[in-house]
């Protein structure tokens, strides 16, 4: 007998080897490749060899029976296919490091889902309905402590009875402003189909974010709930897996990868913050988990639900035109109002000043005010580090990486110039190393410098800062949010980390400081991410008794971005928008592809990129526009030159059979997939 092996490696083409045993499909094997073993999954069975070709056998046979459920292995598969990427790279990421049929065979033994949901014995009835008291819990003794829900508001129950009411696969666009209560409503959701029988998987787009929602969920559903995410031990990665996978654990709450759950029986999909650009892998292989959640749920004839404040063009585009079910939540729970939203020109502070200031007066005197009403406040700045760049004043000479074409961001706590992109670290040097010049000025600022000059400010007040640097454990977002939610910390400073899925009371007013940088990048989301961003952080602001409010510092305080936060309607946004979107030929108005073609040579880069785009011209129909070849933006990464070509198409079919031809005709040149990058529906252009 002989098997397909999808090899783990950056191949998208199987080999064949002889097995002396019998096998199914998704068993991990070991098997010679190129003078070494690699491992890889057995992907179909055979009778007859292909002929013409040495057929070595399999090595090892690691799983006697295969460990991905034939629902994952089919949706590895669509991967795959869809996304153009390695079948053997897609299987491995569907599960955790290290597990092996040992581990399976000692969690297994303790029943599964089906068999212990009469000992769960919750029933639908006891969900409350507006206006009527909570009842306490109908349950058999053996159920678990059950957290009663909370009273719905009419908006909020109209949500949910939406979501209860569908019959098989459906997908729901849950456009909730913030503060709306739309978690509350993701907890009601699980429990209905819990009562049904079903599983549930809540995805979130942040490791941050995971802890608040996970305590809710593990309150509402004690011993129910499992959690995976990239900060978990290998161990725990392992044990929470098997937990699922026996049946023990019907509601996961999870990152990008969790999308692989095996869970059975599967009711309902939540994607939190479904705008956000984390669902999207940005290495091999590289899928979006909000769009492999659509067709999951579609495999499996489940509920999804896609919930956001600021919805992503494509979605609010697919509930535009019907694609979706839209489900609007247009006021926050006990009619809290927004926050009054204010933009202050930086370009006036300046000449009022005479100086160039990191706050400004507006925000330093509402700052003061919350310190002395003992209130929290929030300031958001989207960059991490002291000072963006070094910057001699005498030549205009800039520290460079050596290896990327990026300036390095000077840190101040460890007395470094790092690199972002490579982590390349140096010393700051006294004199400009080509002018030898001592004027060298700190250009911008970061997140450290923001906590260093309100600490100088604001000497009694106690300070935190979320941002990549000091969040290196999921214990030290415990450590930081709990203390900001015990009301330890007065004001927390930090990235974009802080801008969404937060639930503090105490918070009456957001600074958004460096609002205009997302707005310079080349990238046609700008406007998007930008906009998105400040709706979601002033979002933070007025979620308790008191009212909120937020001051935005710009210096293009009339862009259109900036105007339309201030009302935080999204639709007057998506409209605008979707105009500039239209005439140029962007998403979502057609599929788009990106193409990278990388090496250490730039000549060789620039003239792989070239033959590349020269085949795809040959391909060309009046479906399509290609642009490029040209450099990257960030030409230069980890010493590897750039080249990028985009792809537009107004039929994602056409575009898809062009990629194919692409991949093939790289197999047949034998150019790797680690020299050319093919990105479907790409997040980021840079």
């Amino acid at each position: 007998m002989y098997a397909d092996v999808a090899v783990c490696l950056p191949l998208t083409r199987t080999f064949v080897y002889e097995v002396t045993e019998l096998v199914e499909a998704g068993s991990r094997v070991i098997v010679p490749f190129r003078k070494r073993e690699v491992e890889g999954f057995i992907v179909g069975v055979r009778t007859e060899a292909p002929k013409d070709v040495e057929v070595l056998p399999v090595a090892t046979i690691i799983d006697r029976s295969p460990l991905i459920r034939p629902d994952i292995f089919e949706l590895c598969r669509w991967i795959s296919g869809y996304y153009i990427a390695p079948l053997g790279e897609v299987l491995k990421s569907s599960l955790p490091p290290g597990i092996s049929a040992k581990h399976v065979e000692s969690g297994l033994g303790t029943g599964d889902f089906g068999s212990r949901i009469s000992d769960f014995g919750w029933r639908e009835s006891a969900l409350p309905t507006p206006g009527s008291p909570n009842p306490s819990e109908i349950r058999n003794p053996k159920s678990p402590a059950f957290v009663p829900c909370l009273t719905l508001t009419e908006h909020q129950l109209g949500a949910f009875d939406a979501i209860r009411s569908c019959n098989g696969f459906h997908t729901l666009l849950l456009h909730g402003v913030t503060g709306s209560g739309k978690s509350e409503i993701y907890m009601r959701a699980a429990e209905h189909f819990l009562a049904a029988g079903k599983t549930s998987l809540i995805l979130v787009p942040e490791i941050g974010l995971t802890p608040q929602l996970t305590d809710r969920f593990t309150q509402r559903f004690p011993g129910l709930t499992a959690v995976l995410h990239s900060s978990l031990s290998k161990r725990q990665r392992i044990d929470e897996w098997l937990r699922i996978y026996c049946g023990k654990a019907p509601i996961v709450i999870g990152t990008r990868s969790a999308v692989f759950a095996p869970l059975q029986n599967l009711g309902l999909i939540v994607v939190d913050e479904e705008h956000e650009s984390s669902y999207k892998q940005e290495e091999v292989p590289r899928y979006h988990a909000r769009d492999t959640a659509i067709m999951r749920a579609k495999r499996s004839g489940a509920v999804v639900v896609l919930g956001s404040a600021t919805p992503s063009m494509e979605s609010f585009r697919n509930a535009e035109s019907k694609k979706y079910e839209y489900v609007g939540l247009t006021s926050r729970v006990e009619d809290r109002p927004l926050p009054e939203v204010e933009i202050v020109n930086m370009r006036e502070e300046y000449t009022a000043q005479s100086k160039q200031v990191v706050f400004s007066r507006r925000l330093l005197q509402a700052v003061a005010g919350r310190l002395e009403r003992r209130e929290q406040t929030m300031i958001l700045l989207n960059r991490r580090g002291y000072a963006a760049f070094l910057l001699c004043r005498h030549c205009g000479f800039t520290f460079q990486c050596t290896s990327c074409s990026v300036a390095m961001t000077y840190h101040r706590s460890i007395d470094k110039l790092l690199c972002h992109y490579c982590g390349l670290a140096r010393r700051p040097p006294a004199r400009c190393p080509e002018c030898d010049s001592e004027y060298i000025y700190y250009v911008g600022e970061g997140t450290e410098r923001l906590e260093s000059e309100l600490k100088s400010l604001f000497p009694d007040a106690r300070m935190g800062r979320i941002d990549r640097d000091t969040m290196r454990h999921l214990r030290d977002y415990e450590r930081v949010l709990g203390g900001f939610a015990s009301g330890k910390i007065d004001i927390l400073v930090g990235t974009q980390m802080i801008a969404k899925g937060h639930d503090f009371p105490r918070v009456t007013l957001v600074g958004v400081v460096g609002a205009d940088a997302a707005l310079s990048l080349p990238d046609f989301r700008a406007a998007e991410r930008t906009f998105q961003l400040l709706t979601q952080v002033a979002g933070r602001s007025g979620r308790g008794d008191q009212p909120g409010e937020v001051v935005i510092q710009s210096y293009f305080p009339d862009h259109y971005t900036f105007q339309l936060a201030c009302t935080q309607r999204f639709e007057d946004f998506y409209a605008r928008e979707s105009r500039y979107r239209k005439a140029m030929f962007y998403p979502p108005f057609t599929a788009l592809a990106g193409i990278m073609v990388m090496d250490r040579d730039a000549g060789r880069a620039a003239t792989l990129a070239r033959e590349i785009g020269e085949f795809l011209d040959s391909l060309r129909s009046t479906a399509v526009r290609i642009l490029g070849p040209a450099p990257a933006p960030l030409e230069r990464i980890k010493q590897v030159h750039r080249h990028q070509l985009l792809i537009k198409s107004s039929s994602r079919g056409v575009l898809h059979r062009m990629l194919e031809q692409l991949r093939a005709h790289l197999e047949e040149r034998k150019i790797g997939a680690t020299r050319v990058i093919v990105d479907v529906d790409p997040m980021s252009l840079l």
